[in-house]
């Protein structure tokens, strides 16, 4: 159903799942496990799974912070999309990398749920891709300190509107893991 023609192929993203990020995340155990279930499963199908890690001045390239949880390894064959910025898409090759693989349709996980990957569904919806959001493999911090919602509200409330996101020619919507399927 993508608008993109010719790209008839599914990626599974796996969205800034470093140490750094995911320290002190809601449900942070359960989310990787998730994220890592999401992994097996696509490359048992042969799907690609494109892995985003992000940089910053709090996730300098090379710290420890920046590194992937340990839980979770990329494979030497699978890419990986280095991002400045929320969206995946943004200053990065990642739309090449899609391209070179055919795909029209993304499957989403990873975190940070209200910055990374809901720019990232954003930005996918826009660029003409299917975006599909895997509703129990992504998460976030508690930022109600400063007024935001508990994290769990955070997920669903994007869960939410997610479900009901529309777009011309295009497909969005949420999945649970256990649903997920490739190939």
């Amino acid at each position: 159903m993508t608008t993109l023609t010719d790209r008839p192929n599914t990626a599974l993203l796996v969205v800034d799942v470093q140490n750094g990020v995911m320290a002190g995340t809601h449900n942070r155990e359960g989310v990787i496990a998730n994220v890592a279930t999401l992994v097996d499963r696509a490359r048992a199908a042969g799907t690609t799974v494109v892995w985003v890690q992000h940089h910053s001045d709090e996730f300098p390239r090379g710290s420890e912070k920046w590194q992937y949880v340990p839980e979770l390894v990329p494979a030497e064959s699978e890419p990986v999309v280095h991002k400045a910025y929320a969206d995946s898409f943004d200053d990065t090759d990642l739309e090449a990398v899609l391209a070179e693989h055919r795909v029209g349709s993304l499957v989403v996980s990873g975190a940070q749920t209200d910055a990374c990957i809901r720019g990232t569904l954003h930005g996918a919806i826009a660029r003409g891709y299917d975006a599909t959001l895997v509703a129990d493999a992504h998460t976030t911090e508690d930022l109600s300190e400063w007024g935001a919602p508990t994290p769990d509200k955070v997920i669903d409330h994007t869960n939410l509107c997610w479900d009901h996101h529309t777009a011309p020619g295009r497909r969005a919507g949420t999945i649970k893991t256990e649903a997920v399927t490739f190939g």
